[in-house]
């Protein structure tokens, strides 16, 4: 009988660990999934800028400093190696777009264009598809962090060398902040 009931709880741990492993591997991929997808949103970010950059080029003459930092941003963000690494290289980006849209406010002639008004639209919409693409890796990442550092994930994730992920998060201060708009001048 006693032998019985040792066989039943080694039984059950053997099957919990099988499970437990299975739900990390899930997790593992789901953040690559996550990662991919949003990934996507950003290819298609990197593949608007150069049109945007010349689309901005003729009208912009004396604003050359700029264009040319969101160039070598973008190529930084393309190459970034980790995940903290691109998303502070995304995140400048998305400061120098948004400074070029602001620059681009002082050339009627520019605001007029279709071409900008088109790019700046589809602009707009991949950076709310990037955002709702990083909401979705950082939740499945939190999650993924929950089970690695509670009890008694964090025996198999030891076991097994599954670690924490860094999220996709805003590191400047300032982009924290509210953006100030005025509209008198």
């Amino acid at each position: 009988m006693a032998f019985m009931i040792v066989i039943i709880i080694i039984a059950v741990i053997i099957i919990w660990m099988i499970a437990s492993y299975n739900g990390f591997v899930r997790g593992r991929n789901n953040i690559e999934e996550a990662f991919a997808t949003m990934d996507v949103y950003l290819k298609k970010r990197y593949d608007l800028i150069p049109n945007l950059v010349e689309t901005v080029k003729g009208y912009m003459s004396h604003e050359q400093k700029t264009l040319k930092d969101i160039v070598e941003l973008r190529d930084a963000a393309m190459s970034s190696g980790t995940v903290s690494e691109r998303a502070r290289n995304e995140n400048e980006i998305t400061r120098a777009l948004g400074s070029l849209f602001a620059v681009a406010e002082n050339y009627p002639d520019l605001k007029a264009n279709q071409n900008f008004m088109d790019l700046q639209g589809q602009l707009a919409r991949t950076e709310e598809d990037i955002a709702n693409a990083r909401k979705y890796y950082n939740a499945v990442v939190k999650k993924f962090n929950n089970r690695c550092e509670t009890f008694p994930g964090s025996i198999i994730a030891g076991l097994f060398h599954f670690e924490r992920r860094s999220m996709f998060e805003v590191e400047n201060a300032a982009e924290r902040e509210n953006v100030k708009v005025d509209f008198g001048a």
